[in-house]
């Protein structure tokens, strides 16, 4: 059976992410299956679909691996707290 592949134009965390660095803004958070996500561009970032977004984020980095996509992002401005 294939994996979906889906393309996403917001990071929604679902409250996963963690921090790759402790004095940087780099993040990452794992997905279920294949995402791919614009490189390069500014994203919404959202805790859930329908919540408000807290921030602004750039992706850095994507791994696909083992039905996951792994991807790193640099939060570029926070609009509330986590």
């Amino acid at each position: 059976m294939s994996t979906p592949l889906s393309m996403e134009w917001s990071l929604i965390t679902q409250g996963n992410e963690q921090r790759v660095y402790s004095n940087d803004n780099l993040f990452q958070v794992v997905f279920d299956g294949y995402k791919l996500f614009p490189m390069n561009e500014k994203l919404d970032v959202r805790r859930t679909r329908k919540s408000d977004q807290i921030g602004t984020g750039m992706i850095e980095e994507i791994v696909l691996k083992d039905n996951t996509t792994i991807c790193k992002y640099r939060l570029i401005s926070l609009y509330s707290v986590n």
